[in-house]
């Protein structure tokens, strides 16, 4: 734990994608933490400001240049690393980083896998550190609060994964939903795809368009369903088609899930709906992060968008006998960075709203 008084030093390594930028306008106006190097091999020499000019009111982001990544000056001069890495690359910073002390808080894949076969089979080349697996916890702070609290090596969630994972947790550890059959639809805003120059992200090729992507096996199904199969205590195989959505940030993710008790009348589904309400009521009511709506409300992306909060919804179906549940994230906050900061916050004994709400 640390003192609230006494800010802790944090660097962002890989500072000028889109999480990298969310993460320094977090860690800028964080109460407890004072940016001390970003990095960035295509910005250095720059400030922050110049860089980000939207930050050039800060007197930090006016001195602040962003530099090579250099692990071992890095090292020296940070409490806490985020990793804003592709997968493959963000081990390479991790390994070194890890074994110097500094808490590291990757925003990649390379950690948040258990089985390093697994990485393979996804990621398409072997793991490049399957010795850290063992050492890494995943930065689902709703789930594994208690473990990230003494981290020092923390693998925050992917966008999807988040907008599935924390609507069916709940339901799977209680019995409530059957571990099979699970079927997830998700929509993304196109910064879900990083900052880079391809042909698909170009504005006239996104914009009046929606277009499914990485089906049948997108890179992210590796971790939800390891999630998923350690809540059930069972194989877990999930259906998921991701869609590419002409907007620049959220996701809304709707599943479809089959309860364990069977509903047909309006008796049946008024006990059922009690089972789910009191399930999500002690799972999340203490949450700062996650909002259940109630009533006729469903999950709206502009709702979310600029927040950690992740809201969902839920309707039990007596037609197909399925229950419905919707969620909604800004998929560079609580879907990586801001995720990320959370983790931060938890670590070093902060108020985990800190520089979040």
């Amino acid at each position: 734990m640390h003192e609230c008084c006494t800010p802790i030093r944090a660097a962002v390594i890989g500072a000028s994608g889109y999480s990298g930028e969310e993460l320094v306008r977090l860690l800028l106006h964080h109460p407890h933490a004072d940016l001390v190097a970003v990095t960035s091999r295509s910005s250095a020499g720059q400030t922050v400001a110049q860089v980000f000019p939207r930050f050039g009111s800060h007197p930090e982001a006016r001195s602040l240049q962003f530099v090579e990544p250099d692990v071992h000056a890095l090292a020296s001069r940070a409490d806490v690393v985020f990793l804003a890495l592709p997968h493959g690359v963000a081990a390479e910073f991790a390994v070194p980083l890890h074994a110097a002390g500094v808490t590291v808080i990757d925003l990649s894949a390379d950690f948040r896998l258990r089985d390093p076969a697994v990485y393979q089979e996804f990621y398409a080349h072997p793991h490049p550190a399957p010795a850290l697996l063992s050492k890494a916890v995943y930065g689902l702070p709703e789930l594994y609060r208690d473990q990230i609290r003494t981290a020092s090596l923390i693998a925050s969630p992917g966008c999807y994964p988040t907008s599935i994972l924390i609507p069916t947790l709940p339901l799977l550890r209680a019995e409530i939903i059957r571990p099979a059959g699970i079927i997830a639809d998700s929509l993304s805003g196109v910064s879900g795809a990083g900052r880079k120059a391809e042909a698909d992200y170009l504005f006239c090729e996104c914009n009046e368009s929606v277009r499914a992507y990485g089906i049948p096996k997108h890179r992210h199904l590796s971790e939800i369903e390891q999630e998923l199969s350690l809540a059930a205590g069972e194989r877990v195989t999930l259906q998921f088609t991701p869609h590419l959505i002409p907007v620049n940030r959220g996701i809304l993710t709707t599943l479809y899930l089959a309860p364990t008790r069977h509903f047909s009348t309006a008796a049946e589904a008024a006990v059922l709906g009690d089972e789910i309400a009191a399930c999500y009521r002690a799972a999340y009511e203490h949450e700062p992060f996650v909002r259940r709506l109630e009533g006729k409300a469903l999950p709206d992306t502009k709702n979310v968008v600029g927040t950690n909060v992740v809201e969902f919804a839920w309707r039990l179906d007596p037609r197909t006998g399925r229950l419905l549940v919707v969620s909604a994230e800004d998929n560079i906050v609580k879907g990586a960075s801001g995720q990320a900061v959370q983790s931060m916050n938890i670590r070093f004994g902060f108020p985990e709203t800190a520089g979040l709400e």
